[in-house]
């Protein structure tokens, strides 16, 4: 049976600033249907649906600052992201600081809300700092487990990373989460990103086969995001895909 699967257009970025819908028909072509964008390059909402629907696509997510959910703008984003069709907005990371971080958690906690009520879900998408301690003493990932509601999009190699097992963050935390990064790599051996390689999926060390089980089993979507542009992001994400298609029964 055929899964379908979505892309982070990160890893197309050596091509979506100058051609975003050249890398929307190429992706499509591919064989992937779903969408998650890492920004939209000036166009337009209704350029941007138009792009969609031109190529058979679907917007399932994007990455979007959580900046862009404060009072002052949180409408001008609900109006965007509603005439593209997306219904999951996910913030892909901070700075790290923990004066952020205060300031972010405020944010979740009021513009979640808000969203629900507009259809649109909000998400938090890690890296591996999350998951180690901080020097002022917090894990971030913990920090937004308890004390927000936000939805998660594990980001399965960057878990795996940090020495977390994918599939056992996926089971404790399948009640928040609805979609996950697919992604594929080479480990630091300190848990940190420095050092981390990225891979195009079937060539690194993470179990891929049993994250993709486990999230076929939660009914998770699985967007694929591959990093290394090697020797270009087209390539190494039709990489990713002709892998995955080998996985399918």
């Amino acid at each position: 049976m055929k899964t379908e699967y979505g892309i982070q257009m990160y890893s197309l970025r050596d091509v979506t600033a100058k051609d975003l819908e050249g890398a929307l028909a190429t992706v499509a072509e591919m064989g992937y249907k779903y969408i998650e964008f890492a920004g939209f390059f000036g166009h337009s909402a209704e350029s941007v649906k138009g792009m969609l629907d031109r190529n058979g696509l679907i917007c399932s997510g994007t990455h979007t600052n959580w900046d862009e959910l404060t009072s002052d703008r949180i409408v001008d984003t609900i109006r965007y992201h509603s005439k593209i069709g997306n219904k999951n907005i996910i913030i892909p990371g901070f700075d790290r600081k923990e004066e952020t971080l205060e300031k972010m958690i405020e944010v979740i906690n009021y513009a979640q809300p808000i969203l629900r009520e507009n259809g649109i879900s909000l998400g938090y998408h890690n890296h591996s700092y999350e998951f180690l301690e901080t020097p002022y003493g917090k894990i971030i990932h913990k920090e937004l487990e308890t004390r927000t509601a936000v939805d998660f999009e594990i980001d399965t190699f960057w878990a795996f990373n940090a020495k977390i097992n994918p599939t056992d963050i996926m089971e404790r935390l399948k009640d928040r989460i609805k979609v996950i990064h697919l992604k594929d790599g080479i480990p630091s051996a300190d848990g940190t990103e420095n050092g981390a390689v990225g891979k195009s999926i079937g060539e690194g060390e993470a179990p891929i086969e049993r994250i993709r089980a486990k999230a076929l089993a939660l009914g998770a979507l699985m967007v694929v995001e591959s990093e290394g542009l090697d020797p270009t992001g087209p390539e190494e994400v039709r990489r990713c895909i002709k892998y995955l298609r080998t996985l399918d029964c």
